[in-house]
């Protein structure tokens, strides 16, 4: 398997308004019943293991494709720490006008990194950065996602770490 590519699209600090982005980016499919979690980096903890994610800070919560609004009150929760939530999709829309047909699943995802500018949450920073991830050979989609939201690409496409 390999690794999507992520770019900023936006960078706020009011974590609703991020929120709003996601949820404008995402097509929203059927919500599985749990969502997964792991503490970062190093560190012991994951959603199947019965740890608190309280003690496992920072975590990374993923969620096939929930609303923006079923992981607020776990972001909410989480405070001033680093937290990152990823919203995996069956594909990316066609983009005729860069040419690009229909995505596959391996890049299309969207991640909400809370006080953190970086998919790995080493730089914290008290705003939260949205990325629109795309496959490999698929850049010009980023820019071409962050239009359809009337926004644009803020940073460098980079490898994602996940």
């Amino acid at each position: 398997m390999s690794n999507s590519y992520a770019q900023p699209i936006l960078r706020t600090a009011d974590l609703s308004e991020g929120l709003r982005i996601v949820q404008r980016l995402s097509r929203v499919l059927a919500l599985l019943p749990d969502a997964e979690w792991w503490a970062q980096g190093e560190r012991d903890g994951a959603s199947g293991t019965g740890n608190d994610p309280k003690a496992c800070r920072p975590v990374w919560l993923r969620r096939w494709a929930g609303t923006p609004e079923t992981v607020e009150p776990f972001l909410t929760a989480v405070g001033d720490d680093p937290a990152t939530v990823r919203w995996d999709f069956n594909a990316w829309p066609e983009a005729p006008e860069v040419g690009l047909g229909v995505g596959g699943t391996r890049g299309a995802f969207v991640t909400l990194c809370a006080h953190a500018r970086d998919l790995d949450l080493e730089e914290t920073a008290a705003d939260h950065t949205v990325f629109v991830h795309v496959e490999q050979g698929e850049a010009e989609r980023a820019p071409w996602l962050a239009a359809q939201v009337g926004l644009r690409v803020i940073g460098d496409l980079v490898m994602a770490p996940y």
